[in-house]
C-alpha cells in the first residue's frame, strides 16, 4: 500500500471516529432528593445517562438526622434500601428496575441475616449481585450497597 492510500485511510478512521464520539447523547443528568441523605463526600446521589441509573453507595442513614438507623445491621439494612428506593424513585425507577446490587458487609457473618431483609425488598426477580466484606464502611456502618437500574 502507498503511503498516500494509508494515511487517507488513516484520516477516513479518525475522522469517523469523532464523529462517533461528537454525535454521543449528551443526556447525563444528576439525581438529588431529600428523601435520601445528601451525600458525606464528593459525589451524586445518582447519575442518569440514557436509560440507565447508576447509584452511589448507600449505608443506613435517617435522612433528616443523618444518623445511623442503628447500631445493628438489621437496621441498617433497612435504612439503606429505603434510601436507595428513595432515589430511584426520584428518577422515575422503582426496585424492580435495579439490575445489579454491590454489597459491601462489616463482617461476612452477617451474610444470612443481610439476605433475611435484603430479599424482602427484591421479591422477585433478584438483580445481579456480589457481596464482599470490607474492613471498614464510611461512618463505621455495617453495610454499604450501591446499584445500578435500567429501563
Amino acid at each position: 500500500m502507498k503511503k498516500s492510500s494509508t494515511l487517507i485511510l488513516i484520516s477516513t478512521f479518525l475522522v469517523l471516529s469523532c464523529t462517533q464520539i461528537e454525535k454521543l447523547p449528551d443526556n447525563k443528568t444528576v439525581i438529588q432528593t431529600d428523601n435520601a441523605p445528601a451525600s458525606i463526600g464528593v459525589y451524586s446521589q445518582a447519575i442518569q445517562f440514557g436509560n440507565t441509573l447508576y447509584l452511589s453507595g448507600q449505608i443506613g442513614l435517617i435522612p433528616e438526622t443523618r444518623e445511623l438507623a442503628g447500631d445493628d445491621l438489621e437496621s441498617q439494612t433497612h435504612q439503606t434500601l429505603k434510601n436507595i428506593k428513595a432515589v430511584l424513585e426520584a428518577a422515575g425507577y422503582t426496585m424492580s428496575d435495579v439490575v445489579k446490587a454491590q454489597v459491601f458487609l462489616d463482617d461476612m457473618d452477617d451474610y444470612g441475616a443481610f439476605n433475611d431483609i435484603y430479599t424482602t425488598y427484591f421479591t422477585e426477580d433478584p438483580p445481579a449481585r456480589a457481596v464482599v466484606e470490607v474492613s471498614r464502611i464510611p461512618l463505621d456502618a455495617k453495610v454499604e450497597i450501591m446499584v445500578t437500574a435500567s429501563k
